[in-house]
């Protein structure tokens, strides 16, 4: 693959409004930033999910601040063109809008270009007071890892026309305050479509159908390298042997043809 131009948070934009599907996973160090990026992945998530995956734990909720700046360090390092989101870690902004603003600080020191924030109606005003303050914002609605406690597990969200209705008016919500991305987790697949077609910014989707403006997988589940079993909305792309990078690459393609995911095993 020839060298690419940098994604950037315009073009990103563009491949929404033009329907081009977007090509986003999760990265945890230089290597990985390298064979995504060279790959053709559009964005990098520095993702909270490392505390399941690297450091194997039950959920993302110990996950530190100091370990997302770390990792974000490591990605930017193997990175060359890719857009690269870091998530704010349990309890690096709920204390409200001072608090977050200094750790989305740290994380775009370390190189992030956009922070990611789980929730929504109480995450507003923290949204406004970064993007003031030239912080991008990626919005999380839906299933939010680090409300695992509070939701009673890793339940589908969205199912009923009310819960449905508060997805959409909270995403009105973050659109006004300034959120610049959505990721969209555990919704269905008809909620996460009208939603994506409703809005004006890119929704990113995890287990929430092939209607959204891309996709995001976590990188350990899509290479089958996992120690329990994976959603089922997850693919395996290494299945076949070939090598990470050409498995990448194979999600990349997926991705922009839409053929990943597919909603006849979505289930919800």
């Amino acid at each position: 693959m020839g060298i690419r131009k940098h994604v950037t948070l315009h073009r990103l934009k563009e491949m929404h409004a033009s329907g081009e599907r977007i090509a986003m996973l999760t990265c945890y160090d230089a290597t990985f930033a390298h064979v995504l990026d060279r790959a053709g992945v559009d964005v990098l998530l520095v993702g909270d999910s490392l505390g399941t995956v690297l450091e194997g734990r039950a959920t993302t909720i110990p996950v530190s601040m100091n370990a997302m700046v770390y990792h974000t360090r490591c990605v930017a390092r193997g990175n060359r063109s890719a857009w690269i989101i870091a998530d704010m870690p349990f309890g690096s902004y709920q204390a409200g809008a001072d608090l977050a603003v200094q750790n989305a600080v740290r994380l775009m020191r370390a190189g992030a270009h956009m922070i990611k924030l789980e929730g929504g109606g109480w995450t507003a005003p923290i949204v406004r007071t970064l993007v003031d303050r030239g912080i991008p914002v990626c919005a999380h609605l839906g299933f939010t890892p680090q409300s695992v406690n509070a939701l009673g597990g890793y339940r589908v969200q969205g199912r009923n026309e009310p819960a449905a209705r508060a997805l959409n008016e909270q995403t009105a919500e973050l659109v006004a305050a300034g959120a610049a991305m959505l990721v969209l987790e555990m919704v269905p697949a008809k909620v996460a479509r009208e939603l994506t077609q409703a809005t004006s910014i890119p929704v990113i989707g995890i287990g929430a159908g092939v209607g959204c403006s891309g996709q995001v997988l976590v990188l350990h589940d899509m290479l089958g390298l996992t120690r329990t079993e994976p959603p089922r909305f997850v693919r395996n792309f290494l299945g076949t042997g070939e090598g990470i990078e050409s498995a990448v690459s194979r999600y990349v393609a997926d991705v922009k043809e839409g053929r990943f995911p597919d909603d006849a095993l979505h289930g919800f």
